[in-house]
């Protein structure tokens, strides 16, 4: 019998571009509003500037966030979702809260 490969579903492209430690609380932070770089990394304690950068980077190229980038006096950048990023949010909210009620019964038990 032929093993299935990762990808044959969805879950493989879907963790793909969520893999890594920081990119689920970055999703999070921007959710609800652009956010700066600079409050984004004061929301997001322990994680590195090259580190967020980086995460940033390979999400904007995934199609998950967008950077705004405005010029004038002083170089003004903001990240927002995307819409496939907003929906991506959804789909780890519903593996969140699905992570909640299986450590609580991992609890009782």
């Amino acid at each position: 019998m032929k093993r299935a490969q990762p990808f044959n579903c969805g879950l493989g492209p879907a963790m793909r571009v969520i893999a890594g430690k920081w990119k689920p609380t970055i999703l999070w932070e921007l959710h609800a509003a652009p956010v700066r770089f600079r409050e984004l990394r004061r929301r997001i304690p322990g994680i590195s500037e090259k580190v967020l950068y980086e995460q940033l980077r390979e999400m904007e190229a995934d199609g998950i966030v967008r950077r705004d980038d405005r010029s004038g006096r002083v170089l003004h950048v903001e990240y927002s979702v995307t819409e496939i990023g907003a929906s991506l949010n959804d789909a780890v909210h519903a593996l969140a809260m699905w992570g909640s009620r299986y450590a609580t019964a991992s609890d009782e038990r």
